[in-house]
Order: structure tokens, then C-alpha cells, then sequence
């Protein structure tokens, strides 16, 4: 069954927003050599609440929960995971698929 990461990030600082966008170019290869498909990646939003405006949506498509455990786990996610860490503030969630 399809396995879904679905992340809003919030930036604070320009510094921050540096930081994150090398994480961005890094984090791209790992996903996908996990079978991972990016479905939404973008700064492009509009909020229909003022409870929660992130300044980036990303959703990534798996074929099953042990695909994105093996990626967001494997050594090459955790060598560059301190990158987003320190530098957004991120909510993520998986969400299984109705297959």
C-alpha cells in the first residue's frame, strides 16, 4: 500500500533558508533511490487558515511504509538530516493510501 510523507516547513531566518536549500538538493537523490516520488515540492501556497501558513509543502509517495522507513533511516538521510534540523522549523506526518 502507497505510503505517503507529507511536511510543512516554516523558515525564520535568510541564513536559515540557505542552510535548508542545500538540504533540499541533497535530500533529492536519497528519496529517490528509495523508490520515493516527489508529488508536491513548493513555496507556491495559499493558507485558508491563519492557523497554519508554512512556507513550503512537500509530499512524497512511497510504494509502502517499509520504503520510506528504509530512506528517512538509512545513513545517507541522517549524514545530512542536521541540515533541516537546524535550520527550519518542519511538521511532517505519513499517511497511509487507499490502494
Amino acid at each position: 500500500m502507497s505510503c505517503y510523507f507529507i511536511a510543512s516547513i516554516h523558515t525564520t531566518t535568510p541564513q536559515s533558508q540557505s542552510e535548508y536549500r542545500d538540504y533540499i538538493q541533497l535530500v533529492k537523490p536519497i528519496v529517490e533511490q528509495h523508490s520515493g516520488v516527489y508529488l508536491v515540492r513548493t513555496e507556491n501556497l495559499t493558507a485558508l487558515s491563519n492557523n497554519w501558513t508554512p512556507d513550503r509543502l512537500i509530499i512524497i509517495r512511497f510504494p509502502d511504509r517499509e520504503h520510506l522507513d528504509r530512506c528517512f533511516q538509512s545513513e545517507e538521510y541522517r549524514r545530512i538530516a542536521g541540515k533541516r534540523e537546524n535550520s527550519v522549523d518542519s511538521r511532517a506526518v505519513i499517511a497511509e493510501g487507499i490502494d
